[in-house]
């Protein structure tokens, strides 16, 4: 869905199109001081003030002293330029990686109360039994259109229930709604904290992290992160011992105040990730950081009810415009009573749909 957009400067970085490499700058430099010198050496000449004997040849205008002090002032200009980009630190390469943050980035806008009402209320009709989540971003939404804001920003988001009811499929509508880019971190699957943020140069798989990865793909300052089962991230040590957590990384990103210098540990550049939104995901409250649950909106999440599952069944077969048959046999499924208890999720619903999805479409042998 496409929203008007804001675009933000991001960083404090300087592109310049061509510095000029040392040697061209000393060549003309050197050449303006020889012209500057031959220049003189004509007007002493016709003022008399030197004769024909007293004349210097061309290639001694320039003495090696004169040189040396050229290649000293050239360097010192250089590392000037190169120090006010903010890149002097970066190869080549990376600088050319950053290109995409040129002239800044945009973020998603809501410019007016309503237009916020609108995207909760059609995030509400989709998956009411988040009514909770969906309350917490309305008010964030209502209130980044109140006060002018170039983009949105809501609290961040840890949301607590029983695997498959939704939490994620949630925060990707919540991105499809607000016209942004997701990226999805699994704390359990991977070193979560590097995988967010990035290594440094000096680890051996030294890269940014899926953040920085993430608005550099889609030229977007505002991505929407989804952290799933974050209570369950493990600690990561280096081989010099020092502890790494998705906790630690976290904490200066879901503050706005340190978001908006936050320092990317890969390119070592400041960047203002205050306009990245965050949902979390967790299975239970245990094991959830104090400090994590300081920062963020903590909900507890219902089970789902078989006429919620039966809703958005009928509602995702529509999307999908499945054909009537298979939208009728999808009903008699929960009508009957086959879709028990132990099978309220909506993973096994996506199965379902699916399914039947392949089947609608499957040729018919003759």
């Amino acid at each position: 869905m496409t929203r008007s957009q804001t675009t933000i400067p991001f960083h404090d970085l300087t592109f310049i199109d061509d510095v000029a490499k040392l040697r061209d700058v000393e060549a003309r430099w050197k050449n303006f001081l020889k012209e500057v010198r031959r220049s003189a050496q004509t007007a002493d000449l016709e003022a008399g003030r030197i004769t024909e004997d007293d004349l210097v040849q061309p290639y001694n205008l320039v003495t090696d002293t004169d040189l040396r002090r050229i290649k000293r002032r050239a360097m010192r200009l250089l590392e000037r330029v190169h120090s006010s980009t903010g890149m002097y630190h970066l190869s080549e390469e990376n600088r050319a990686r950053l290109t995409p943050l040129r002239g800044g980035v945009p973020v998603a806008h809501v410019a007016t109360e309503h237009e916020a009402d609108e995207i909760a209320a059609a995030l509400h009709a989709e998956m009411p039994w988040m009514a909770p989540a969906t309350e917490e971003v309305w008010r964030g939404l209502r209130a980044s259109a109140r006060e002018g804001l170039p983009g949105v920003r809501f609290n961040p988001l840890i949301l607590v229930g029983s695997p498959g009811i939704g939490k994620s499929h949630w925060a990707r509508r919540v991105a499809h709604h607000l016209g942004v880019p997701t990226t999805k971190i699994e704390a359990t699957g991977e070193p979560a904290s590097f995988s967010l943020v990035g290594l440094q140069k000096g680890w051996g798989s030294a890269s940014p992290g899926k953040l920085v990865q993430t608005v550099l793909r889609e030229r977007h300052g505002g991505p929407l992160v989804i952290v799933d089962e974050v209570e369950k991230s493990d600690e990561v040590y280096s081989n010099k011992g020092s502890r790494h957590t998705l906790t630690d990384a976290l904490l200066p990103l879901l503050e706005r105040m340190t978001a908006r210098d936050w320092q990317c540990p890969f390119f070592q550049v400041k960047l203002d990730m205050s306009w990245v939104n965050w949902v979390m995901t967790a299975n239970a409250r245990d094991g959830l950081p104090d400090p994590l649950q300081s920062r963020c909106v903590v909900l507890d999440l219902p089970d789902l009810t078989v006429g919620q599952l039966r809703a958005f069944a009928i509602a995702e077969a529509a999307r999908r415009d499945l054909p009537e048959p298979a939208v009728a046999a999808l009903t008699d499924l929960f009508d009957s009573g086959a879709i028990s208890n132990t099978g309220r999720s909506l993973r096994t619903v996506a199965r379902m749909l699916d399914r039947a999805e392949t089947l609608a479409n499957h040729p018919m042998l003759h």
